[in-house]
């Protein structure tokens, strides 16, 4: 069996707004495993977004203990918090989180940027991760010559471009149809079954039924934690939704 890859104990996250204590979270204590894809459900100010940002290093908690692939990260600085997200960590957002002004390869090069990789090389990579997710030929496009589908896919090349070791994705079919949701779904389990762990955060219980385990939050504590044990194969139900389209 494949060793932790995210390991928290007694995760609390507490916020002081306007002069009220906000328990966001309440001790949390879960494992994911390196290869799992983890859909984290719960209603809104359940603390599932709150879990999220901690454990894609967005924030830093009150107190408890948070371990990526068995380095301590729960009391890192910023500057480290930046490191760890940026070589460990690929992020997928509802809204794309797209450059309109720049190309499909350009927003997919956009970290490689950052970390000072040279021109050409930062092009192979970028060329080279847009087509894993299907979209060479439309790597000089911008995101408004794009569907919401595309967009998504030039957003998850993006988030794959440092080979980071876990995939963070918070509402990525929120904001498109059924059909193109099954197949932006069919692709995160195609990396999955690459080995690539998947932590999707998702309020819709017919989204969660493509991964492969479900943890549940309410009121900042984590009330269930499952497997699930057929997930929906999202190619398939693609094919299905289009052949009676």
């Amino acid at each position: 069996m494949s060793q932790p890859l995210i390991v928290t104990r007694d995760l609390v996250k507490d916020y002081h707004l306007d002069g009220y204590d906000v328990h966001a979270l309440r001790g949390v204590s879960v494992e994911i495993r390196a290869g799992e894809f983890v859909a984290v459900m719960g209603p809104s100010g359940s603390g599932k977004s709150t879990f999220m940002n901690l454990v894609g290093c967005l924030d830093t908690p009150s107190s408890g203990e948070y371990l990526i692939a068995g380095d301590r990260v729960s009391d890192l600085g910023g500057d480290a918090l930046a490191a760890i997200r940026n070589r460990r960590v690929g992020f997928v957002f509802q809204s794309f989180n797209l450059l309109p002004r720049t190309t499909a390869l350009e927003n997919v090069e956009l970290p490689l940027l950052y970390c000072g990789v040279p021109g050409s090389e930062r092009h192979a990579r970028a060329l080279a991760k847009l087509a894993e997710v299907g979209l060479a030929e439309r790597a000089h496009h911008h995101p408004a010559q794009l569907s919401g589908g595309q967009q998504q896919r030039v957003a998850i090349a993006r988030a794959l471009i440092n080979d980071p070791v876990l995939i963070l994705a918070d509402e990525p079919t929120g904001a498109l149809d059924t059909h193109t949701s099954c197949e932006v779904m069919a692709l995160l389990q195609q990396l999955n079954r690459k080995g690539m762990t998947v932590v999707l955060v998702t309020h819709e219980h017919d989204i969660a039924a493509f991964a492969g385990r479900i943890i549940s939050f309410r009121d900042g504590k984590m009330i269930e934690d499952h497997p699930v044990a057929e997930p929906v194969d999202a190619a398939a139900m693609a094919a299905r939704l289009q052949a009676v389209a």
